[in-house]
């Protein structure tokens, strides 16, 4: 690969994205509303390091790509409701964490803080329309990078189950299927299946405890948006459910996961005290 950290290819791929999705959707997003919220991610991740003596090991692409997760997904008013997203999204991996590991995904903790306690705040999961080129430029790009991280199982899940509650509901409603295409062609749908659900710094380390988080978030997000008329269901939904992690890695146990920088994940597999460590990068 041309770059040698995977999260380069994120942010090379989150940056497209965002400037995409401005040239070719009209979305209102204002350019100082991103300036905002990087320079709230990346400085609340050096106070953040300095704070806790990790100034050595300082790396700001994970703050860089929650930043852009947010632009993406997140829209507001005010900037201060930009800067709270992004302060509370970087700050969540340093106050929530059981061991060194935090368990809430950065943005989908920043969004939902915008959420609740500002009044400003909104996301527009159909901002991205239902063309079928823009699905096939989020599986593509999110692909070569779950294939680098080896998460598809974690996008499978949830994608497969979410589909197959939705296929029958469709079928139990006497629907055409056209409609279930509706519900399921969604840009931020699948942005959020390939870019945030699978965040191998928050999410459980087993593939079974994987597989098994996937579907209840699904699940919860199929009862959220059909029952109670949600239209951020996925969000909401990850965030309920982000606290499982932590049960299921008790449950099943597996080598914990951190990122070697400059390496891939196969070269970056060794064994430490018994306990083998792989390379990873951080989602959104």
């Amino acid at each position: 690969m041309l770059l040698k950290d995977i999260r380069d290819y994120q942010i090379l791929f989150l940056g497209s994205f965002l400037a995409l999705g401005i040239g070719t959707r009209d979305w209102t997003l204002r350019p100082e509303m991103i300036g905002v919220a990087i320079a709230c991610c990346l400085s609340t991740q050096l106070i953040f390091s300095f704070l806790n003596g990790q100034e050595q090991k300082l790396n700001l692409r994970s703050a860089l790509i929650t930043s852009l997760g947010l632009s993406l997904l997140l829209r507001a008013d005010h900037w201060a409701t930009m800067a709270l997203a992004a302060v509370s999204a970087i700050a969540s991996k340093f106050l929530f964490k059981v061991g060194d590991k935090h368990f809430f995904n950065p943005a989908n903790f920043g969004i939902i803080s915008a959420l609740v306690f500002t009044s400003d705040a909104w996301v527009s999961p159909g901002q991205w329309g239902e063309e079928w080129w823009y699905g096939l430029l989020f599986a593509g790009t999110g692909g070569m990078i779950l294939q680098r991280i080896g998460r598809w199982d974690t996008t499978a899940a949830f994608l497969g189950s979410y589909s197959l509650l939705e296929a029958i509901r469709n079928l139990w409603l006497g629907w055409t299927w056209d409609v279930y295409w509706h519900r399921l062609m969604s840009g931020s749908l699948l942005l959020f299946a390939l870019f945030m659900v699978t965040d191998p710094r928050s999410i459980p380390n087993a593939k079974i405890g994987r597989v098994i988080w996937a579907i209840c978030i699904a699940s919860l997000t199929f009862i959220l948006r059909n029952y109670f008329f949600l239209s951020t269901a996925v969000f909401w939904s990850l965030f309920a459910l982000a606290p499982l992690t932590i049960l299921i890695d008790f449950l099943w146990s597996s080598p914990r996961f951190s990122w070697l920088e400059g390496r891939g994940r196969e070269a970056g597999s060794r064994e430490q005290g018994g306990e083998k460590q792989m390379t990873v990068d951080s989602a959104l």
